[in-house]
């Protein structure tokens, strides 16, 4: 599969996505998640946060 950053437009290809997968984009290298399949969908990665033990 093949579809655009959201981020910098260049092209990320994955081989066999599921939704909520983290990818990278080899452009421009930022995080990004699988929200849809098909059609084949990016978005940024939510931020990790820092978890203080709550």
């Amino acid at each position: 599969m093949e579809t655009e950053c959201p981020e910098c437009a260049g092209t990320v290809s994955i081989a066999a996505p599921e939704k909520g997968e983290i990818v990278e984009c080899p452009e421009c290298g930022v995080e990004l998640e699988v929200v849809s399949v098909s059609p084949p969908a990016l978005a940024l990665a939510p931020e990790e946060e820092e978890d203080w033990g709550e």
